[in-house]
């Protein structure tokens, strides 16, 4: 049962072009008193917050200093028992490897009132970037969003599984936070996809420097390597990508929006 007055709402920021956002996450930003900011959401989604707003960033990227997810989570009960009207704002949507779930589950149970505004996901708006559809009817039957980032303590996906399914259903694999672990998953990826598999790396989807690079799934880590590609950036593995591939004059074909 809710027990307090203010609420909390998990905003989805989308990939990072303000005009992405929706209007129901618009509204929800410039209603808030306090907003929660992840580190991907650029200053000009956060200057939506109304005058007044508390602004407090609270940044979570790999490989960087990051605010601990329980002090994240406690901030947001305090400020809702104190009646206040909380936005935590997130890159993409958050219930796509956003911790949404898990914030959900805590705030509900602390008895505070959550609601969630999705937003669209880098791994979609990564490939719309390239003028690509996830799941072309000529060249695939469904798509899988995995992590490349396994959780601390956790197991790693099965990637040797994965890429069994991806070839055997044909399957577009969106590849979330896994330019790191890059050669990694392209080893177990080869079990079961043909070296030809096209693939493709966006950095900093929908944004004004965003680059891509197109190539093939076992030129994947080397590509990356060559063009100093990083996060953030998704990693798109399938056959969907035949038609960017095959115009590429190199194996590897890099770009800027």
């Amino acid at each position: 049962m809710t027990t307090t007055q203010g609420k909390v709402t998990l905003v989805g920021a989308g990939p990072g072009d303000p005009e992405l956002l929706t209007l129901k996450a618009m509204k929800a930003i410039q209603a808030a008193s306090v907003v929660l900011v992840d580190d991907l959401v650029g200053p000009e989604i956060v200057a939506l917050a109304r005058p007044g707003a508390r602004i407090v960033h609270v940044g979570k990227r790999g490989g960087c200093k990051s605010t601990p997810q329980a002090f994240i989570e406690r901030l947001m009960v305090m400020a809702a028992r104190e009646g206040e009207t909380v936005v935590r704002l997130k890159g993409g949507d958050p219930f796509i490897f956003g911790r949404g779930g898990e914030e959900v589950e805590h705030l509900r149970a602390a008895g505070v009132h959550v609601e969630v505004v999705n937003g669209i996901t880098s791994g979609l708006a990564a490939v719309t970037a390239l003028g690509v559809a996830l799941t072309h009817r000529d060249h695939a039957q469904g798509v899988v969003f995995v992590t490349g980032h396994a959780q601390r303590g956790g197991d790693a996906p099965d990637w040797r599984a994965l890429a069994q399914a991806a070839h055997q259903a044909r399957l577009t694999l969106v590849i979330y936070m896994g330019v790191s672990g890059a050669s990694g998953i392209q080893e177990q990826l080869l079990t079961g996809l043909p070296a030809n598999t096209p693939a493709a790396i966006v950095q900093r989807a929908t944004l004004p420097g965003q680059r891509h690079a197109v190539t093939t799934l076992g030129e994947l880590a080397a590509t990356i390597e060559r063009e100093d590609l990083a996060s953030p950036s998704v990693i798109v593995v399938g056959d969907v990508l035949r038609g960017i591939a095959a115009v590429a004059d190199t194996t590897s074909h890099v770009r800027a929006a």
